[in-house]
């Protein structure tokens, strides 16, 4: 009698041993980046074969995406839907993820380390980051709009892409002036107030005190 089974499906240790291998590396590529950063190490950690983590992965490239992947999952997880809200939400939701990110340095120097990188020629990283910073700079557009809506605030389109570019520039700056001098940084703190004070000028635009008034 032929057998009725679906598709083989993972099982619960291999699960465990893949997300093993991703912390392994996220560690690993992290400290090293990805080009400095062996499979041979990522194997040692794990106690495992080089051979081991590409029956697992198949590839460096494959593994350093579901890296990214993986970390990505973090920022979403405790959320509704596993996925960030929108309006005003969306940035509440962006100043708790810098709180938190202060508590996480590993993924945190990963992400600064690997994002970096990606601007270099064939970099396995360079399509996952620029569709990541097209997404996120559009969501933060769109939370803007929504707060505007709310709000009875004129929309200034270009001011706003200028706005959801800043705010994403100044999280992952801040990041990385919180890795170099975690003392003198607070990476939550400091990216609340300048994530308040971008939004403040979105929907209160005042001008400019750079402005020569003479």
């Amino acid at each position: 009698m032929a057998s009725s089974k679906g598709a083989p499906r993972s099982r619960p240790a291999t699960l465990e041993r893949r997300k093993e291998i991703l912390k392994a590396a996220l560690e690993i590529f992290g400290s090293k980046g990805y080009n400095k950063g062996p499979l041979t190490e990522i194997a040692e950690q794990v106690d495992m074969t080089h051979a081991g983590i590409l029956h697992h992965f198949g590839s460096k490239d494959q593994l350093l995406l579901e890296v990214l992947s993986y970390r990505d999952e973090t920022d979403v997880e405790g959320l509704a839907e596993q996925h960030i809200p929108s309006g005003i939400e969306l940035f509440r939701h962006l100043v708790r993820t810098a709180f938190a990110n202060a508590e996480r340095a590993g993924i945190v120097q990963a992400y600064a380390v690997l994002s970096a990188e990606s601007v270099t020629d064939d970099h396995p990283g360079k399509a996952y980051f620029d569709g990541r910073y097209r997404t996120l700079r559009a969501e933060v557009a769109e939370a803007f709009e929504v707060v505007c809506a709310e709000r009875g605030v004129d929309l200034d389109e270009p001011r706003v892409k200028r706005a959801a570019a800043s705010i994403l520039a100044v999280m992952d700056g801040l990041q990385v002036q919180w890795l170099l001098a975690r003392d003198e940084v607070d990476l939550g703190e400091t990216s609340q107030f300048a994530i308040e004070a971008i939004v403040q000028a979105v929907l209160h635009p005042v001008d400019s005190p750079l402005t020569d008034a003479t």
